[in-house]
């Protein structure tokens, strides 16, 4: 019998999210991962470019080869999902119009994109790409709420090695990787919090 899934709010996501590496059989249906998705593209981003990607990692052939790339974490191979979680500034700044709100006229659209090629004009292919990178992990605070909002656990993953995952999926050189999430119903309950109190990370000014 499916087990009877509670939707979790904000707060209680937050509190009951854990780090999960062993996870059970259970598969995500596309239209739960279809929805994680887009309330992760909800996120906000400078100028709303959203210069997040990602790449649906699922068959045991395609987990086994990003599995080489991630130094053999077990996560990977235990999910049944890794999300390859890349931004790319070269692609969002080549269609920049597309994230025009359509109620804009053309006025409008003119004039935010000339606030847009003057933000970026000065700065280096390395630069654009790095302050894409940093927009990315913002989407990946909001896909690893929503995930556990909706039922599921993740574990984001910091060692691989971006050069090896670009060239297994044929990803572009210039884009930039902030992590891989494996992500599906957890087999353990994972660590308990250990966090810092309020008073230990935050001053006034």
């Amino acid at each position: 019998m499916e087990q009877t899934i509670e939707i979790l709010n904000v707060r209680e996501a937050a509190e009951h999210r854990r780090s999960i590496r062993t996870f059970t059989g259970h598969t995500i249906p596309r239209e739960d991962l279809n929805e994680i998705l887009r309330l992760t593209g909800l996120a906000p981003s400078a100028f709303n470019l959203q210069p997040w990607r990602f790449v649906i990692v699922e068959t045991p052939e395609a987990r086994e080869k990003l599995a080489r790339s991630a130094y053999h974490q077990r996560q990977v191979l235990s999910a049944p999902t890794v999300l390859i979680l890349y931004t790319d500034m070269q692609d969002t700044l080549e269609h920049v119009e597309e994230t025009f709100h359509p109620g804009m006229d053309q006025e409008q659209r003119e004039r935010a994109r000339a606030t847009i090629t003057g933000a970026f004009a000065g700065r280096t292919d390395a630069e654009r790409e790095a302050l894409g990178a940093e927009q990315g992990n913002i989407a990946l605070g909001y896909l690893l709420l929503e995930a556990e909002g909706l039922g599921y656990q993740t574990s984001p993953m910091l060692g691989f090695d971006p050069e090896a995952v670009k060239r297994s999926f044929d990803l572009p050189e210039h884009v930039r990787i902030p992590a891989l999430v494996a992500i599906g119903r957890g087999a353990e309950e994972g660590f308990p919090h250990h966090r810092h109190p309020v008073s230990r990370i935050v001053r006034a000014a």
